[in-house]
């Protein structure tokens, strides 16, 4: 039996224990997948949805009520196939990376990237079925007429990365070229070359990508040594090498480049339009020199290219390139954060199930108390990203929607959820996969693909470092703390928790408040990472609060409680742990 039937047969089995809720004021009934007596418990064919417990009562909480209804199909769908068909082509891609052609085999010159059908197939299901390249853009999507808020999309992928991590990068970079041609692009561009970026036709749908890094530009991109020339047309020939290019052979990149006499640094960077194909349909002169191997996301081709006066549209403003980048960079670094908290949601889910049905020495490995307090130690990162994505995609609504405050809250929150759940995944993953025991060690499961992907998130976009300096950048420029402090300030106001915590949680939030000022004023930039953690534990702590208030989760209340005690307030290491003070709850 192929894999992918395999997993067809274990969907079938979790399908029917599955009832849903059809409509408002019905009951729901949670299910649970039918336990396996096997003693190696596999967690296989569970829908990734309907068995995550907080999933649901946040979506409630984030979207209208009739939109919530309306997409549960959609969320239920998802989730089905991350925890049955697309986690089994993801592990087939996984292990059949893209391959790099120069030549047909008539000796043309036509390079082209040869992806495994595995990664095809998961391509036709984000790219077509769910369309999230293009939700933030068509007022058609999932049968709803008008825009989706961007928790839908974020929602969709948050379940679509617990299977498949790669596919992800190409789906951001894709929605975040067509938010940067829409905003900056001329009339006449945007009319040209929008149409394919946003169509669901897997014949006619572009994708995009980024062109950024050269051996000398890293974080520093100011070092560009890419040039662009005037052409008579009014295009641009590009010429340079690009060291690290995800989806080099996508129909469309954006590229920096410094225009020929213009200024050396950051003011002479301009922003290009990069097409695959010309108008002619000949392909453009640049070229994929190799394709990189990598530690994870190996589904995905990342590679090397070179221009060799390559035809390119200027967008935007010239000179202020980084600057009109920078939107595109910041969604992605978002994106990044989003698909950190999903990973780690996964790890944890199957770490609970492993903990659940693998019995030792008479008991479940969840009833012991050390194995509790692990659980406890994985759960509390993953909630916390969960809901960091949750508050950062309610903002950006906002931010979109010309709210300014909206703006200079979303210029912190995403920074500090890029800096905190990528660097929590690394963590999360590999201490879930020792939940597994030796068998997470094995190439069969689902750990090892978490860990090798969990260590991208704190990379690309911005290391951590760079992160954690946009976080006191945003301070310094959009004057985000105190719209941070106020934004946090009304939810704590909204939850009305017991006078102690939140007496707890606003002391903590001004301490953090106060370092944070006084990194920003007086340039301590060691301490950079340190106020974003603290920036962002505060703001997890309070918004799970505000959550738990509002869907009366016993247990998001707990873990928010969990967040403060051990992730912000002072313990000796030396003395017995006490427990989350009586006067909390």
């Amino acid at each position: 039996m192929s894999a992918i039937a395999k997993s067809e047969s274990a969907k079938q089995v979790a399908s029917a224990t599955i009832q849903r809720a059809q409509g408002p004021g019905q009951t729901t009934v949670t299910p649970s997948v039918t336990s396996n007596s096997h003693p190696v418990p596999d967690r296989r064919g569970a829908n990734f949805y309907v068995t995550d417990s907080e999933m649901e009562s946040l979506l409630k909480l984030y979207l209208p009520e009739d939109l919530f209804f309306h997409l549960l199909p959609h969320f239920t769908r998802m989730g089905e196939l991350a925890g049955g068909r697309l986690d089994d082509l993801a592990g087939i891609a996984d292990k059949n990376p893209p391959e790099l052609e120069h030549r047909s085999r008539s000796g043309e010159n036509l390079q082209r990237v040869i992806k495994h059908p595995a990664y095809e197939e998961m391509e036709r299901v984000a790219y077509g079925e769910f369309g999230l390249q293009a939700m933030s853009h068509r007022e058609d999507m999932l049968g709803w007429r008008g825009k989706l808020p961007p928790i839908v999309k974020y929602a969709l992928t948050y379940l679509f990365v617990q299977a498949e991590f790669g596919l992800c990068c190409p789906l951001s970079m894709t929605d975040s070229l067509t938010r940067t041609l829409k905003k900056f692009g001329t009339p006449e561009l945007v009319e040209k070359y929008l149409p394919q970026l946003l169509s669901l036709d897997w014949d006619e749908q572009a994708q995009g990508a980024m062109f950024m890094t050269e051996q000398a530009a890293g974080s520093d991109i100011s070092n560009t040594q890419t040039m662009a020339y005037a052409n008579a047309d009014g295009s641009w020939r590009l010429v340079g090498d690009k060291w690290f290019c995800s989806n080099p052979d996508a129909e469309f990149a954006m590229v920096l480049a410094r225009v020929d006499g213009d200024p050396a640094g950051m003011k002479g960077i301009s922003l290009f339009l990069l097409p695959r194909f010309l108008d002619d349909g000949s392909t453009n002169a640049y070229r994929i020199i190799r394709l990189k191997e990598k530690l994870g996301t190996r589904s995905m081709a990342s590679g090397e290219i070179t221009m060799e006066g390559a035809t390119a549209y200027l967008i935007g403003e010239r000179g202020r390139g980084f600057v009109q980048m920078a939107d595109m960079v910041n969604n992605s670094r978002l994106s990044n954060g989003v698909r950190s908290a999903g990973m780690m949601r996964r790890a944890v889910a199957e770490a609970e199930y492993v903990a659940h049905e693998r019995i030792a020495f008479g008991k479940r490995l969840e009833d012991m108390p050390l194995m509790r307090k692990q659980l406890d130690k994985l759960r509390v990162p993953a909630e916390q990203a969960r809901t960091m994505v949750f508050q950062t995609a309610q903002t950006l609504m906002r931010s979109d929607a010309g709210d300014k405050e909206a703006y200079a809250l979303l210029r912190i929150l995403t920074p500090m959820i890029k800096f905190r759940a990528c660097r929590d995944a690394r963590k999360v993953t590999g201490d879930a996969m020792e939940v597994r025991g030796g068998c997470g060690y094995i190439e069969e499961w689902s750990d090892p693909r978490l860990v090798r992907d969990a260590h991208l998130g704190s990379i690309w976009e911005g290391t951590s470092n760079i992160v954690a300096l946009d976080v006191i950048r945003a301070i310094k420029r959009e004057g985000s703390l105190p719209v941070l402090q106020k934004h946090l300030a009304g939810l704590l106001a909204e939850a009305a928790l017991k006078p102690a915590y939140d007496k707890a949680l606003r002391e903590a939030l001004s301490r953090a408040s106060d370092l944070a000022e006084r990194v920003a004023e007086q340039g301590l930039d060691h301490l950079a990472r340190q106020t974003a953690t603290a920036l962002y534990c505060c703001t997890s702590a309070i918004a799970m609060a505000w959550e738990a208030s509002k869907t009366g989760s016993k247990e998001r209340m707990r873990l928010s409680q969990l967040v403060l005690a051990h992730r912000l307030l002072p313990r000796d290491p030396l003395c017995h742990e006490s427990a989350i003070p009586a006067a909390w709850s």
